[in-house]
């Protein structure tokens, strides 16, 4: 099930930029952190826009900070900050409206020690937000296939 495979990726994307605890207006050197797709920009709408994806994002925190397995990366942080990050990167990622101004994702988890089953229950809570909201499974792939390369820049442990 491409959902399983994927789950690694999406932890990588959202403790980034719960890190990432500056001004909006700042912009930082990134690498590759939304990388845009107009391919997906049917998948854009099927997540129902810029406000789709705020509402999904907003369920997803919720997901993020009942879990205790999440809970910590995002307790201390500025959660509307993280949100708003979050929106533009998924945003950028299915070719939607929208500029990603957020931290390189490699700076942003050093020294966390984020550990695989971390990954997996962060993707969990997506999911569980990306079902609620009557997000296609093949358009969620799409985005988690877009997202799981980042990975790689973020598991320390």
């Amino acid at each position: 099930m491409i959902k399983q495979t994927l789950l690694p990726l999406f932890f990588t994307l959202v403790v980034g930029v719960a890190q990432a605890q500056v001004a909006p207006s700042v912009t930082h050197p990134v690498a590759n952190p939304a990388p845009r797709d107009a391919a997906l920009k049917p998948v854009f709408d099927e997540f129902g826009g810029k406000a789709g994806l705020t509402a999904l994002i907003d369920d997803f925190m919720v997901n993020l900070m009942a879990d205790p397995r999440t809970r910590p990366f995002f307790a201390n942080v500025d959660r509307a900050h993280v949100k708003g990050e979050l929106v533009d990167q998924f945003c950028v990622i299915l070719d939607g409206p929208c500029t990603y101004t957020g931290k390189n994702m490699e700076q942003v988890h050093r020294g966390l020690d984020i550990r695989r089953s971390q990954f997996n229950a962060l993707v969990e809570d997506l999911q569980k937000a990306m079902d609620k909201h009557g997000i296609p499974f093949r358009a969620q792939n799409k985005l988690l296939a877009k997202l799981a390369p980042m990975h790689r820049e973020v598991v320390t442990k």
